[in-house]
């Protein structure tokens, strides 16, 4: 029985890998990335390393895909705020 769930999570973390690497928009990729850390922390799980399942839980599901969104957000604004005309007269 664990063979069958080694062999599922790792299907299913690789499945996940393929979409977040190709998942062009990077709001959508973010998604796709906290997805994939989910992924992981199960197949960690199931191998029997609870603490790196944590970490991975914690970084790769959580802080990695946030830091993403808020760099494209600001990426974006700052995108929106070059294209306005200067207003010095």
């Amino acid at each position: 029985m664990s063979d069958a769930l080694i062999v599922i999570a790792l299907l299913l973390t690789g499945l996940t890998a393929t979409a977040a690497a190709l998942t062009r928009d990077p709001g959508r990729q973010a998604a796709v990335l906290a997805l994939l850390g989910l992924c992981l922390a199960v197949l960690f799980t199931v191998l029997q390393a609870p603490d790196v399942a944590l970490s991975q839980l914690g970084v790769g599901s959580a802080v990695t895909p946030l830091l993403i969104l808020l760099t494209v957000r600001r990426v974006r604004r700052e995108e929106r705020s070059d294209d306005r005309p200067d207003r010095t007269e």
